[in-house]
């Protein structure tokens, strides 16, 4: 089955490796050396909405490894997006992260930022929405050169989206699948991850969104890929603007 990945990989359907990644994964799991962890990842965050075409967002998340047992990073999430053609949105984005090095020459906390591009088409087919991204992503640690040894880490992001309305229910599933390409300087580059996130969310009038999932991030050609399972909670409040309100 990784043989048939690797040919599609190389021949670009990155959506049919999404889709059959999975299944390689659970069926050779037992012939790899596999190192594992558990993690949770809790945001708050607030929206505004203007107009139907403009979208602010900014969001704090905390995030725990080691089984959820010490703090991986804490970070700021700033974004917009304009939803200006049919079917399609334009996003931007910038995080400051507070990283939690445990496995370097020097450890503690080290300043990050990273910075998207995005590209999402969206439609619907009956009682499915589908939505396809692809982002591009740079990050950076703060106060450190390219002479000093740090490189931008870049990435592609490819993801598929489904989601599916269930009449008179509140809490339809959402399911999404996103594979990693990563760039940079004097690293192993290519395809290095992959994600699936299963979920739903809960919204309730004049108090906000509630968003619950379960995420699975795999490694990828590496000998000993890690398996990082996760559990994921936040909020979201959101504010609009309409035309006749100004």
């Amino acid at each position: 089955m990784f043989n048939i990945i690797e040919r599609l990989i190389k021949k670009n359907n990155i959506l049919i490796v999404i889709i059959l990644l999975p299944i390689s994964v659970f069926a050779q799991q037992g012939t790899y050396v596999e190192v594992r962890d558990l993690e949770t990842w809790n945001s708050i965050g607030v929206r505004l909405n203007i107009e139907d075409n403009w979208e602010f967002g900014l969001n704090e998340e905390l995030r725990l490894k080691a089984n959820s047992s010490s703090v991986s990073n804490y970070l700021t999430d700033l974004d917009i997006n304009y939803i200006g053609w049919k079917n399609f949105e334009l996003g931007a984005g910038f995080r400051f992260l507070r990283n939690n090095d445990t496995e370097g020459n020097i450890q503690g906390y080290e300043n990050h930022s990273r910075y998207h591009l995005e590209l999402t088409y969206k439609h619907k087919i009956t009682r499915f929405k589908f939505d396809y991204r692809l982002r591009f992503q740079r990050k950076n640690e703060l106060g450190v050169s390219e002479e000093e040894g740090d490189f931008p880490n870049r990435y592609l992001r490819l993801k598929l989206g489904i989601e599916y309305n269930i009449k008179n229910w509140k809490l339809d599933p959402k399911f999404s699948a996103e594979i990693f390409r990563h760039y940079e300087e004097g690293e192993q580059n290519g395809f290095n991850k992959i994600r699936w996130t299963i979920g739903t969310d809960y919204k309730l009038k004049k108090i906000g969104a509630f968003k619950l999932f379960y995420r699975m991030e795999r490694e990828l050609n590496v000998s000993y890929p890690k398996t990082t399972n996760i559990i994921g909670f936040s909020y979201v409040y959101t504010f609009k603007i309409k035309k006749d309100e100004k």
